[in-house]
């Protein structure tokens, strides 16, 4: 390994093939060198502690993340015992209760274990997702409504709810009870008027977890059902449930809602991944099945595999299919139920890379996309709107700015679109001032992400506003639009052993970035195209090693291009992955950018 940095950027890179400056990731020599002593590692892997903030006192925990160490007092969280006392009541008094959850992974998960808990006490709760299309997001008047006149006395929300005050204030008319659990940012200062709600994110919370996913946040209502049904002595006749079990499923909520790994959120992902790597819970196992999996469950497995299998049935297929994969104790149920999800998944996939392909056209082919527009809005009749936010992902990771994604619905004059932002340009303000501008039928979201319904006729306009608004932040974001390197390595150096080593800082996922690898001056070699875009080649250097490399999606970019020539220096960034391929146990590079020398 060497020093690769620079003033004029890392290898001297102010400018990659996809037109990103190269930084080297910074860290504080004294912290790094305190790691290195404290904690016995190397110098790159200490080096990679330190720039991601791991203070010296927190080294160890970092390394070694447990419950016991990091796990927080559920007294912290405003209205958390409130909430235990209310449903340990319900649950004594057998009043009906439903959970109301959202249709992601996240939803399924919390969804899954208040459902689980319940079981462990002799109750069976039933489950109401909302249609994504018919319903759209979150509890509404007429679901309470219904939920009232079936005969529900309370209802548990969970990964909605904390925003959907219409819907609360129809529950509070009609005497309909709600607890409300969610992490998702309220706007003001008003707290809706409710039997209970717990939110990380609720202004008057001072657990400081808000970086919790839904899921989390259950996870620690279990805890605090517990104990409040120990206080009630109902553990007399009945085993206390083991909290551990489930931990699987809060991982799979933190992971998948792409929340930060930092804290206790990185500890719940850590032991989550262990003992979902047993595969007891069924649905669980049944979707790896399904989908040839194998090995010790990681963030590729939750993220990448079961995830996007859970959540097409809230895409495209029944919103409720997912936290009944997750909450069901029948192998044989769970296998049928992960088939329609396998199915469902494949059908997603191929809407979704036909949508893609059509926006893709537009962004390059219509004159109303401008080349140097600081965002893309592209909006299509009949667009799925399961599919909009997947492919506002995608472009904005082709186009490098923010991306909007709207599917009109010609019948019903709405369109509905999804929006996927740059670091540093705050969409859903964005999206925000357009709708108390009057150009939306509804809007929000987070810096990240937005959601948005818009008359067709209104879209011109609408792409002129949002331009306009963020020219400043997405100028400025360009400018700094980066990666940031870990470490200068040789391809001789890229082996199992250094995959290893950094292994230890995992789980990743943001707040805890996966480590990237910079090779200077490799050679191209034997350069293939694959199906689907991706391109793989071998890369050779100076050291005398070669390394395996792939780029995902990129043989129509310019950086693909030039993989695809053989011969010639170019320098490469990417993370390292296992390469098991008939045992070998090795490594591949996943190429993430791709620089020419000769250019800088």
């Amino acid at each position: 390994m060497a020093d690769g940095g620079g003033q004029l950027g890392y290898l001297g890179v102010t400018r990659s093939l996809s037109g990103r400056l190269w930084r080297e990731r910074p860290a504080d020599p004294e912290l790094v060198r305190r790691h290195q002593l404290g904690l016995g590692l190397s110098e790159p892997l200490a080096r990679a502690i330190a720039a991601r903030g791991v203070s010296e006192a927190a080294g160890e925990s970092y390394l070694t993340p447990t419950l016991r160490a990091l796990f927080p007092d559920p007294s912290a969280f405003a209205d958390m015992e409130r909430a235990a006392e209310i449903l340990v009541d319900a649950l004594e008094r057998k009043r009906p209760m439903v959970v109301f959850a959202d249709y992601d992974v996240d939803g399924a998960t919390s969804a899954a274990q208040l459902v689980r808990w319940f079981r462990a006490l002799g109750a069976e709760l039933p489950i109401y997702v909302p249609d994504r299309v018919a319903e759209g997001y979150g509890p509404s008047p007429a679901a309470f409504r219904r939920l009232k006149a079936e005969g529900a006395e309370l209802v548990v929300t969970v990964d909605c709810g904390a925003a959907a005050h219409d819907a609360l204030a129809c529950a509070a008319e009609i005497g309909l009870d709600v607890v409300v659990i969610d992490h998702h940012l309220m706007r003001g200062g008003e707290i809706p008027r409710v039997a209970a709600l717990v939110n990380p994110n609720r202004p008057d919370c001072v657990s400081g977890q808000g970086n919790l996913a839904a899921a989390g946040v259950t996870f620690v209502l279990m805890a605090a059902l517990n104990r409040e049904a120990r206080r009630r002595g109902l553990f007399g006749e009945r085993a206390e449930p083991d909290l551990r079990q489930w931990l699987d499923l809060a991982a799979m909520g933190a992971i998948c809602d792409v929340t930060d790994l930092t804290g206790f959120n990185r500890a719940l992902a850590a032991q989550g991944l262990k003992v979902m790597s047993a595969w007891r819970n069924p649905g669980l196992k049944a979707l790896m099945d399904v989908a040839n999996g194998k090995g010790p469950a990681s963030v590729f497995h939750a993220g990448f595999i079961l995830g996007p299998r859970i959540n097409a049935g809230g895409r495209i297929g029944r919103s409720d299919l997912g936290a009944r994969l997750l909450s069901t104790d029948d192998p044989e149920a769970a296998t049928r139920l992960a088939a329609e999800l396998d199915a469902l998944n494949a059908s997603r996939k191929e809407v979704e890379a036909d949508v893609l392909a059509a926006a893709v056209r537009m962004v390059e082919q219509e004159s109303n996309q401008a080349a140097d527009a600081p965002c893309l809005l592209v909006a299509a009749d009949g667009w799925h709107p399961g599919v909009i936010g997947i492919v506002a992902g995608r472009l904005r990771e082709r186009y490098r700015k923010p991306a909007l994604v709207v599917g009109i619905d010609r019948a019903a004059n709405v369109g509905k679109g999804s929006g996927r932002s740059q670091p540093g340009v705050n969409l859903g303000r964005a999206v925000q001032a357009a709708f108390e501008e009057g150009l939306l039928l509804a809007g929000g979201g987070h810096a990240m992400a937005a959601g948005l319904s818009v008359r067709p006729d209104a879209i011109p306009e609408l792409r002129a506003f949002l331009c306009e608004r963020l020219a400043d932040e997405a100028g400025l974001a360009a400018a700094e639009d980066g990666l940031d390197i870990d470490a200068l390595v040789t391809a001789r150096a890229c082996d199992r052993a250094l995959w290893a080593d950094f292994q230890r800082l995992a789980p990743f996922g943001p707040g805890n970035p996966e480590p990237l690898f910079a090779c200077a001056n490799a050679r191209i070699e034997r350069p293939a195209a694959l199906r689907g875009g991706h391109v793989r080649c071998t890369l050779a250097d100076g050291s005398g090693g070669r390394v395996k490399a792939v780029a995902w999606r990129v043989e129509e970019t310019e950086a693909g291009r030039r993989l695809l020539q053989e011969g010639g220096a170019v320098h490469v960034v990417g993370r390292l992955k296992p390469d098991d391929w008939q045992g070998r146990e090795s490594v591949q590079l996943e190429i993430e950018d791709v620089a020419d020398p000769r250019r800088l």
